[in-house]
C-alpha cells in the first residue's frame, strides 16, 4: 500500500485493505500525489539542494554501486555508502529502502512491461516484510503531448508520452501490494519539469544518489569513469536484453548484494546487429537524437557520443577487433572498489540465440526503425 504522510493515497475511508485499493487506478493515485502540497514542498526541498558530482577518480572518494537503465542493485550500507543513477529524462529512478536495516535498492525503470517484476525484484533481498519501506520516485517530466483523436464522428483527447504511463504503473503496483511503502519523494512528471529557451519541456533532476547510511536522496551526475564497470556492455545490454526471453518482465542484474561484487549477467546478440550498427553510424547527429531517444531535445550533450561508442564495439565485434560470441559480453565479474569501480576477475558468455534487436534506451519514435539504444 502506498502510504503518504501516514496516510493511504486515496483513502477516503480509512480503509487499508486489499479489495479497497485495487479500484484506485494509476491515473487516480497520480492525479492526487500531484496536487498533494506535501508533495510539493518534499519535492521543492529537493529540487534546490546542490546536485552532488560523483567521480571516481576522486582521492578518498566513498565507495558507490551505479546503476544503468533497465538495471536495479540492492546494496547494504556496511558495504556500500552510495548508490545512485543518472541519465534519466523519460525514464523513473526508483528507490526501496528499509527503514529498519538500511538495506536499498535502487532501480532505472524504462518501461511499464518492467514494473512489476522489476519492483518484485527489488524486494527479494531487502528483508522483513512487516517492515515500514521508504520509497523515492525521481525522474521523467511532462513529455507528454495532447493529441484531437477523431472516432465514430466523437473526439477524443489523447495523451502521449513515456514518461505518464510508466509513473502510473509504478504507483499502482505499489498501492496494491500488501507492503507499507512511504512515499518520500515524487519528482515526476509536472513536479520536474522545465523548459528551455526554445519552449522545450525537459526534466529538471535526471540522476540521484542515496547515501546508504541516512537513506538520504541527492541530486547527482556520475562522470563517465564512475558509471562503471563495463560501461559500454551494460549500455549494449539494455538494447539486446529487449526481445531476449530471459530479460522479459525483468530488471538486468548487475550487482550481487551477498557477495559484494558486480556481477554482469549477458544478454544474446544477433551478428548482424553490426550492419544495423555500421548503417546508424553514418548518421548525423541530429538524426541520431530523433531515431535513437524518446526525448530528442532533452538528452545530455554526451548522448550521441555514447551512441557512437556503443555502434564502434558491435562493429569491432564483427571485424574481429573484439570477441565475437552472439552474447552481450560477458558475464563480468569484478570486486566493488573504494571508488565504486570494478576489477574484472572473470568473464564467460552464453550460448548464443537469434533474438530481434531491443529497444531503445529511452525509446523509440518512429516504428520500423530499430535503434540500438
Amino acid at each position: 500500500m502506498l502510504l503518504l504522510d501516514g496516510d493511504l493515497v486515496l483513502s477516503s475511508s480509512g480503509s487499508t485493505g486489499a479489495a479497497s485499493r485495487t479500484s484506485d487506478s494509476g491515473r487516480e493515485l497520480v492525479a492526487a500525489l500531484l496536487e498533494s502540497p506535501g508533495i510539493r514542498h518534499a519535492v521543492d526541498r529537493l529540487k534546490v539542494a546542490p546536485e552532488r558530482r560523483i567521480s571516481a577518480g576522486q582521492e578518498g572518494a566513498p565507495k558507490h554501486v551505479y546503476v544503468f537503465q533497465r538495471e536495479y542493485a540492492t546494496v547494504d550500507p556496511a558495504r556500500v555508502e552510495l548508490v545512485g543513477t543518472d541519465e534519466a529524462t523519460t525514464c523513473i529512478g526508483v528507490v526501496i529502502r528499509n527503514n529498519k536495516t538500511g538495506m536499498t535498492s535502487v532501480s532505472h525503470m524504462d518501461f511499464p512491461e518492467i514494473v512489476e517484476g522489476g519492483i518484485k525484484q527489488m524486494l527479494e533481498l531487502l528483508g522483513d516484510d512487516n517492515a515500514p519501506f521508504d520509497v523515492h520516485l525521481i525522474g521523467g517530466f511532462a513529455d507528454a503531448s495532447t493529441k484531437v483523436v477523431r472516432s465514430s464522428g466523437k473526439k477524443h483527447i489523447k495523451q502521449e508520452g513515456y514518461s505518464y504511463p510508466l509513473c502510473c504503473k509504478i504507483v499502482e503496483v505499489l498501492h496494491k501490494s500488501q507492503l507499507q511503502f512511504h512515499l518520500r519523494s515524487f519528482c515526476v512528471l509536472e513536479n520536474n519539469t522545465k523548459s528551455d529557451s526554445f519552449g522545450n519541456a525537459l526534466p529538471i533532476i535526471g540522476g540521484f544518489v542515496v547515501e546508504t547510511s541516512s537513506g538520504v536522496v541527492i541530486p547527482a551526475t556520475f562522470d563517465m569513469d564512475s558509471r562503471c564497470p563495463d560501461e559500454v556492455v551494460r549500455r549494449i545490454r539494455v538494447s539486446v536484453s529487449s526481445y531476449d526471453p530471459t530479460w522479459q518482465g525483468r530488471l538486468l542484474e548487475t550487482y550481487d548484494t551477498q557477495d559484494d561484487v558486480f556481477q554482469i549477467a549477458p544478454a544474446c546478440w544477433m551478428p548482424d546487429w553490426a550492419d544495423i550498427a555500421s548503417s546508424l553510424n553514418q548518421l548525423s547527429d541530429s538524426e541520431v537524437l530523433l531515431r535513437c531517444s524518446t526525448s530528442p531535445a532533452a538528452e545530455p550533450p554526451h548522448f550521441v557520443e555514447n551512441e557512437r561508442r556503443i555502434w564502434k564495439y558491435l562493429i569491432d565485434t564483427r571485424t574481429g577487433k573484439r570477441r565475437s560470441q552472439n552474447t552481450s559480453p560477458g558475464c563480468s565479474i569484478g570486486q566493488a572498489t573504494e571508488a565504486g569501480q570494478g576489477t574484472r576477475s572473470a568473464s564467460q558468455g552464453l550460448p548464443s540465440s537469434a533474438v530481434i534487436v531491443g529497444a531503445p534506451t529511452h525509446g523509440t519514435n518512429q516504428k520500423g526503425n530499430p535503434p540500438l539504444r
